[in-house]
């Protein structure tokens, strides 16, 4: 496989950064992040200049997927249907449009069907 195996949501990287055992059958695959994710990471309040560099870092590893017209209107169509905030329809489209499983924790995207989810359990 060429492309990615998996698109991380924002606290999978979380997990995966803190060594959350949950993240363990990921490890050595090849995953992809959305541009949301990687704007959410690296905007957290008190974020260190050390956190900081090991997120910059990380994501330079990863597939970073951005906004396509497909994505944004995805995002839409999710947001109505199921309510979701906005980062979570994006990134529910990014799994969408890129046909990729996401991998998740977030409850509020365990009911949109048309996402093929990884539910982690932290």
């Amino acid at each position: 496989m060429n492309g990615p195996e998996y698109l991380a949501d924002t606290n999978a990287v979380i997990y995966l950064l803190s060594g959350n055992n949950c993240m363990r059958p990921y490890l050595g695959k090849r995953l992809a992040v959305s541009v949301i994710s990687m704007m959410e990471l690296l905007s957290f309040a008190g974020i260190t200049l050390e956190e900081e560099k090991t997120i910059r870092n990380y994501l330079s590893n990863c597939d970073l997927l951005r906004i396509s017209d497909d994505v944004r209107e995805n995002a839409i169509t999710l947001r109505k249907q199921y309510r979701l905030k906005l980062p979570d329809a994006i990134i529910a489209a990014t799994a969408v449009v890129n046909d990729l499983p996401l991998l998740t924790a977030d409850a509020g995207i365990f009911k949109v069907k048309e996402v093929r989810l990884e539910k982690l359990q932290p």
